[in-house]
């Protein structure tokens, strides 16, 4: 029994030769167009390869000539199989068999049986008529593929279009957004506040749950135009002094009713304020932030978030860590990628659009610093922690001036 590649795109034509071979005894390998066909042959290993010249892709000439540069299909028989081809052309590319369509089917298995058994055509042409042949051919390989990279330049520029408009669309989209949601903000708290009248006891349950609400929304805001810094490489900062440890201390604060909501304990290891720096406390505060809505996100119910801060010579660091399931090795790599999602399919467990680790990582580079994935655990007040855990490190003094933050 041999093993049989089959480079047709007609599924009829596939159809017909695999029945006549399979009765025959032989294994057929399929392929639809030249470039799967080169694939095939060199994975697979055939016997005997037979290529319709007239094929999507690579054409049955290039496929041939591509072939014929393979050390380990040398010896292997090529058969053109067609209804339009050159034969002498084929010869001359390195096929050593030519069929015409449509093919016999009487005697088709028995052909094929013979170029198995080592029976090879070869060209009756002079060697300067064979040369003129491989040079048209090489002209028409030449002409295809500069068709080929004409189609992949508009390609090209259709895509870098598409990437302006999505960019443009993100940052109309969060200006859309964010105008609207500022009265909406202001008149929630004078209700909150009571400025506009006392409140009950269930109009005030019902504002703090639309407070809430906005604050989610506001959040997921500030991520579409961070998005739009991530796509256009840039990102604003607006540096001057702060306090570091106070920064964190804020950010933890506003996650304490998610800790709490899912019963989660937090370990604190912070040292004596205060921790002067220079730099964007706004930015710093939201890529704390994303690190601990991530832990939050991703620690079971009842687990441990640890959050330590450690000053170094010129820099300080923030450690988030869990006891969550970690992240697999496969995808360690990737996590900051934006929109990159753990868990991507429409049934996931966890919200979220997969930037806020992309984000963070952005803000701590544009302050001089970096994120980066701990992939052995941290230990926070004496307990190992082995689920996800992060390092955020910050320059003690920001750039001054920051371009490109990537």
């Amino acid at each position: 029994m041999a093993r049989v590649l089959h480079i047709e795109d007609d599924p009829r034509n596939r159809l017909l030769v695999r029945k006549l071979l399979a009765s025959d005894g032989h294994e057929v390998i399929d392929a639809a167009d030249g470039l799967e066909g080169v694939r095939q042959a060199i994975s697979a290993r055939p016997d005997l390869v037979l290529v319709d010249l007239n094929i999507p892709g690579l054409d049955g000439y290039e496929v041939t000539l591509r072939l014929r540069t393979e050390a380990s299909l040398k010896g292997v028989p090529i058969i053109a199989i067609t209804a339009e081809g050159d034969r002498d052309t084929s010869y001359a590319v390195g096929c050593d068999g030519f069929l015409q369509k449509p093919i016999d089917a009487r005697q088709f298995a028995r052909q094929i049986a013979s170029y198995l058994g080592g029976q090879r055509e070869q060209m009756m042409s002079t060697p300067d008529v064979q040369g003129e042949r491989l040079r048209q051919q090489s002209g028409r390989i030449v002409a295809h593929l500069e068709e080929k990279v004409a189609e992949l330049t508009t390609a090209n520029e259709r895509l870098r279009e598409m990437e302006r408009l999505r960019t443009e669309f993100y940052r109309n989209l969060s200006h859309e957004l964010a105008t609207p949601l500022t009265p909406i903000v202001g008149y929630l708290r004078m209700l909150m506040d009571e400025e506009l009248g006392e409140t009950t006891k269930a109009q005030r349950k019902a504002l703090r749950a639309m407070d809430d609400c906005i604050r989610r929304l506001r959040s997921t805001i500030d991520n579409l135009i961070d998005v739009t810094g991530l796509e256009t490489g840039r990102m604003r900062f607006f540096n001057k002094d702060y306090d570091f440890l106070d920064t964190v201390r804020r950010a933890i604060a506003h996650h304490a009713d998610a800790f709490a909501e899912r019963r989660l304990t937090m370990l604190e290891e912070l040292p004596r304020g205060p921790l002067p720096g220079y730099g964007d406390a706004d930015r710093l505060g939201r890529a704390v932030a994303q690190l601990l809505d991530n832990a939050a996100k991703f620690t079971p119910e009842g687990g441990i978030v640890g959050i330590a801060v450690r000053p170094e010579e010129t820099a300080y660091e923030l450690i988030v860590a869990d006891t969550g399931p970690g992240v697999a090795d496969d995808r360690q790599e990737r996590i900051f990628d934006p929109f990159f999602q753990v868990d991507g399919s429409p049934t996931r467990a966890h919200g979220g659009t997969g930037v806020g680790l992309a984000i963070a990582r952005k803000i701590a580079r544009g302050l001089g610093g970096d994120v980066r994935l701990l992939r052995d655990g941290a230990t926070v007040e004496g307990m190992y922690l082995g689920g996800a855990a992060f390092s955020l490190t910050v320059a003690k003094r920001a750039p001054t001036v920051v371009v490109d933050a990537s």
